[in-house]
């Protein structure tokens, strides 16, 4: 799960991470009182977005008057925002941020993520703040520190002197960075964060470190032990069919391809959109219906995957060991028929009540293509798709 800025700041100051002063505002008139009760004489006005790169999208404004505060943040409320992360249909700004400016004499990068090479929490830093760590890990690969942490015992001293080496920093700044470090790495582990960004974190004049942005992405399995981070999800930030997903217990995920496909089991499911890969088409979706799936749920599934107008066939893989294979096709033929399925559909069967399965299936009435395997069942997808190129049904 993503959260916004704003609210990824408040949670790190919560910690003792210092931030600059700001107010969220949602409204133009909630803006103009962030102005004056921030004060002046430098005003930085945020747009609200999961999505990096705002500042190249001009998403982040630096002011010098109450007027231009304003304006600035007129301008931001309610724009289609691209940047180099939202792709070309951009994101609509519905929430700013405002701050105070703040003196700054060096920029810096620092962030936190589970490394899954190593199974532990690595820091990344770089002297080359405010700039694309992807770029800068690409071009200049030796501007790049990592520390490794071993959960065993867990942040140490010496992993504060090592980065504050290797960012140069001396004096009041390299004394700052054991307790800034600490209260990152206390947050990361306690709040279940996946992924903790500070891009630029600020050396000021007088040798304060400040994170002047924040981003946190937390892991959705730890969300239940969360409370104060569960209420910071922004539906509107997400994927509509993804949200819809959820409520009906479906595990889905949008892609680009042309296939969508309906699985039982996470790993099934990457089986599946890698063999239709294999045979020369892309799916449109991951969609695990899980191992308990109801006509309702498998009926909700096909709405969502119909949903995609790129979908011009769909691929359902079900391996019946707890999901029985007569459930699974009374859903569908149940789907298929609410929905007046106008793409081809391809079902491949197999494991508990298999022959009831495919007899409910048979004797549907409906122009479904039998596979007795999985290959088989790719291979016909992607020759539906090829054959009927125009864009699939709908709910």
């Amino acid at each position: 799960m993503n959260i916004h800025e704003y609210q990824a700041k408040k949670l790190l100051a919560g910690f003792g991470v210092k931030v600059p002063t700001g107010v969220v505002a949602f409204t133009s008139a909630e803006a103009r009182a962030a102005v004056q009760q921030l004060g002046g004489p430098v005003w930085v006005v945020k747009a609200q977005i999961h999505a990096g790169g705002r500042g190249k999208g001009g998403g982040v404004k630096v002011v010098d008057s109450a007027a231009k505060a304003i304006q600035a943040a007129d301008e931001l409320l309610g724009m289609q925002l691209v940047t180099p992360q939202t792709g070309a249909q951009g994101k609509r700004v519905t929430r700013i941020y405002l701050e105070q400016g703040c003196d700054i004499a060096r920029e810096l990068y620092l962030g936190m993520l589970v490394d899954r090479a190593s199974s532990r929490v690595t820091l990344i830093a770089s002297t080359e703040g405010g700039m694309d760590i992807e770029q800068v890990a690409a071009n200049t690969p030796q501007k790049i520190i990592k520390v490794a942490i071993d959960p065993a015992i867990g942040l140490q001293p010496f992993h504060a002197r090592k980065l504050a080496v290797g960012l140069r920093l001396s004096g009041e700044s390299a004394r700052a960075t054991a307790p800034l470090l600490s209260a990152l790495y206390h947050a990361f582990t306690e709040l279940d964060a996946s992924l903790l960004e500070i891009n630029p974190l600020v050396v000021t004049s007088s040798g304060e470190l400040l994170a002047l942005d924040a981003k946190m992405n937390f892991d959705s399995n730890g969300l239940f032990r969360q409370p104060q981070v569960r209420p910071l999800r922004d539906p509107d930030e997400e994927d509509a069919a993804e949200v819809e997903a959820a409520q009906h217990g479906l595990n889905y995920i949008k892609l680009d391809g042309a296939i969508g496909c309906l699985v039982n089991g996470a790993g099934l499911a990457m089986a599946t959109m890698d063999i239709i890969k294999r045979y020369g088409s892309a799916p449109a979706n991951f969609l695990d219906v899980g191992g308990g799936a109801t006509v309702e749920r498998v009926t909700a599934a096909f709405k969502i995957i119909l949903s995609d107008a790129h979908v011009k066939a769909i691929l359902v893989n079900i391996f019946g060991g707890i999901m029985r294979c007569d459930v699974i096709a009374n859903g569908i033929v149940a789907a298929a028929k609410e929905v007046r399925l106008a793409v081809p559909l391809v079902v491949r069967l197999e494991g508990t009540e298999v022959a009831q399965g495919k007899a409910i299936l048979a004797n549907s009435g409906l122009p479904i293509l039998s596979a007795g395997n999985l290959a088989e069942a790719a291979e016909k997808a992607v020759q539906a798709v090829r054959s009927a190129p125009a864009a699939g049904g709908g709910a």
